[in-house]
């Protein structure tokens, strides 16, 4: 049988893995219009992907390329001002 003080640690680990997944959680708890665009851009991916489509689309694709290129002021662009950046559409 364990102890108070392993039964007490116990809890507390527990809260504490509860704790860190809700913060993993961050989709959740962003607001509503942020949620829906995010959806719509996954959907435009998947999209594009069914399509066959070759080009790169997404921030991660253009990022990687804009590293090739030692493209300047990559780590602070979206998606868009990469695409702009690099004159990929």
């Amino acid at each position: 049988m364990a102890t108070t003080k392993q039964r007490e640690a116990a809890k507390r680990n527990v809260k504490s893995a509860q704790q860190a997944a809700r913060g993993q959680r961050t989709i959740a708890h962003m607001p509503k219009a942020t949620r829906t665009a995010l959806g719509k851009q996954g959907a435009a991916v998947a999209q594009r992907k069914r399509a066959g489509a070759s080009s790169p689309k997404t921030r991660a694709e253009l990022y990687e390329i804009a590293k090739k290129r030692d493209l300047p002021g990559r780590s602070k662009m979206g998606r868009d001002e990469l695409a702009r950046a690099l004159h990929v559409s």
